[in-house]
């Protein structure tokens, strides 16, 4: 899971508002950070960190023009490291720059095809530099034409219909324009967004709504899958739907990845998380356990908790204190940091746990270490009963599209019922959204949205392409990677 920007604009520069693009989505990766800027050639800065800590005042000469792109990286299947991080840019054909949010599932056979066939170097092991040299490869089948939207289109189809997994892509042509896509099945997310300035209309395409909220953008839409957008160097915008599927939009980016202030397909995602406390509410009732407050895990958990402790009728207390200086434990890249830096990120309110039945929100139970550890947080601060809820059903398969949640064998709720869930953790008790409450709860919001990719809950993969020797191949990749970091899985 990755997040990125890109920005076209009549005249100015774009560099400022890509890092303050960047920064606001921040949270959807913290390994490494780029940017890559045309105004007579393609400008590239890329590095591991924070965007704060890659992108200097310096910079602004650097990185000039009034076209751009930026990334911010998550590392799965390819590994983090600077040689990794995005944008990728390609001298042939046009001259492209291209960064992307997703996972490739057909990312070795592709690997292995551009290197013996079309004789292309691979010189990285990310999903983009693939993307990146597959659509140079169908642009190069054109036989060198002028640069037009139909040729590009065409490439953006063949591409389309050779890349397999789930990916939003934001690209530059040199000296023509923008462009942008989305897989065939819509799982990730991208948007554009327009704002009319003194010599024409500015153009802005991300990964949530909060980037063009921040930047002063609107008339915000969403690219649908399968669809292809180009915006000129004059502004002229062109649509088209390159290839027609079934819309199965990520479910966990409601649930934990994405800001409570975004909007991902027109779905609110601070709503949807209301939704979904009030639903948890209800299948807390049926267990007939006894409580004295509710306590979220922050952040992510911290709306759902104060909607179901409304719905309750129990006090509600942000019991846990976050050191706002330590990253997104989830999206550390190994166990080994997200275990040692779960102490030094939450620090407890020693009064309101003690004596009490407390109940802690989370939005998902993934490895089970966090959860482990912050109930042991909550007994040692007193805590009489510890149950622990979360407003997403049970972990049980690897998402392949891009989120590193885990390899086959390290769910918690791998072969477990609720009750060894709980003694695994440590809790008196474990309580699950039903699939069927997050579905409903996040389509409550936008009721064209009829089926999502839930394959993380059921092992359903909706691009139907994949299979269990394709599980144990990139099953072996992440932990080929955890081994080479020290991670302990």
């Amino acid at each position: 899971m990755c997040g990125f920007i890109g920005i076209i604009r009549p005249t100015g520069e774009v560099f400022p508002e890509l890092c303050d693009g960047l920064i606001a989505i921040q949270h959807r990766g913290q390994d490494a950070a780029g940017i890559s800027t045309f105004d007579r050639r393609f400008h590239l800065k890329r590095g591991s960190g924070l965007v704060r800590d890659v992108f200097v005042q310096e910079d602004t000469a650097l990185l000039t023009g009034s076209i751009g792109i930026g990334h911010v990286r998550y590392p799965t299947v390819g590994g983090g490291g600077v040689e990794n991080a995005q944008p990728f840019i390609i001298n042939h054909p046009y001259g492209i720059a291209l960064a992307h949010n997703g996972n490739l599932t057909n990312y070795h056979e592709l690997c292995e095809t551009l290197r013996q066939r079309d004789r292309r170097l691979i010189n990285s092991t990310c999903d983009a530099e693939i993307i990146l040299n597959v659509l140079a490869d169908e642009l190069s089948m054109k036989g060198g034409v002028p640069f037009n939207v139909d040729v590009l289109f065409d490439a953006i189809k063949g591409s389309l219909q050779r890349l397999k997994g789930a990916y939003s892509v934001v690209g530059i042509v040199a000296g023509e324009g923008m462009f942008a896509f989305r897989d065939p099945f819509g799982i990730k997310p991208i948007l554009m967004a327009e704002r009319v300035e003194k010599d024409g209309s500015a153009y802005c395409f991300a990964s949530e709504s909060v980037v063009p909220d921040l930047l002063d953008f609107h008339k915000v839409t969403n690219i649908q899958p399968g669809e292809a957008v180009f915006v000129a160097l004059d502004g002229t915008v062109t649509k088209r739907k390159v290839i027609a599927n079934e819309h199965h939009p990520c479910l966990f980016e409601w649930v934990y990845f994405a800001r409570p202030d975004s909007f991902l397909d027109k779905v609110s995602v601070y709503k949807t998380r209301q939704r979904l406390g009030e639903k948890l509410a209800e299948v807390w009732k049926e267990t007939g356990l006894h409580a004295d407050v509710v306590i979220p895990i922050p952040e992510s958990a911290t709306t759902a908790a104060a909607a179901m402790a409304r719905a309750l009728n129990l006090r509600y207390r942000e019991a846990f204190v976050k050191n706002r200086y330590i990253g997104r434990t989830f999206i550390m890249p190994n166990d080994k940091v997200r275990r040692t830096s779960i102490r030094a990120k939450l620090n407890p309110i020693q009064i309101e746990f003690e004596g009490k039945d407390v109940l802690l929100v989370d939005d998902s139970i993934v490895r089970g270490n966090t959860s482990k550890q912050i109930i042991q947080l909550a007994r040692a601060s007193g805590a009489r009963k510890v149950y622990f809820a979360s407003y997403s059903p049970p972990l049980r398969h690897p998402c392949v599209y891009g989120i590193d949640m885990s390899t086959r064998n390290e769910f918690i709720a791998k072969g477990r019922d609720d009750k060894e869930i709980a003694a695994e953790i440590g809790a008196d008790a474990v309580v699950y959204q039903p699939l069927e409450n997050l579905e409903d709860g996040t389509r409550e919001g936008n009721a064209d949205l009829r089926k999502f990719c839930n394959a993380c809950f059921t092992g359903k993969y909706p691009t139907g392409d994949v299979t269990p020797e394709m599980l144990a191949a990139i099953e072996g990749d992440r932990l080929a990677i955890r081994e080479v970091t020290g991670s302990k899985a």
